[in-house]
């Protein structure tokens, strides 16, 4: 049976398998971590793992990060609102429900449609955010 501390307010701070089983991480509340504003309209949150970033942001309508590449694989999983996303030269709408996948080395460009909220994750990890 694995027993599971309890945090400072009572709650259970349950510990997750993490790298081939031979460390534990933690369970992470997103609200207490640091808010950090990278670009104008987008107020984000990160956290790492040992292979992945995972932004949490808010974005503003107008709000853009431009024309850009990196060597890691973006996922953007928009939760409110509406992202254009331009991969490669092609525009793409990322709203709820759908998912924008920016391949490794590919030219993307971001402009917020709406107000909202999105998770990007990048593989491999990004530890320079947050």
């Amino acid at each position: 049976m694995v027993a599971f501390p309890f945090d400072r307010d009572g709650a259970r701070a349950h510990r997750l398998p993490y790298r081939q089983g031979t460390t534990t991480m933690p369970i992470v509340d997103i609200d207490t971590l640091k808010v950090i504003e990278r670009l104008p309209g987008w107020r984000g949150r990160y956290v790492h793992s040992a292979t992945m970033t995972f932004a949490h942001y808010a974005f503003d309508r107008g709000a853009t990060i431009h024309e850009h590449f990196h060597p890691e694989e973006e996922v953007y999983e928009v939760l409110e609102g509406e992202l254009e996303i331009v991969i490669d030269g092609e525009a793409h709408l990322a709203r709820p429900g759908l998912v924008a996948i920016v391949p490794p080395n590919v030219r993307h460009f971001v402009r917020a449609l709406t107000d909202g909220r999105a998770i990007v994750v990048d593989h491999p990890a990004r530890p320079e955010f947050g």
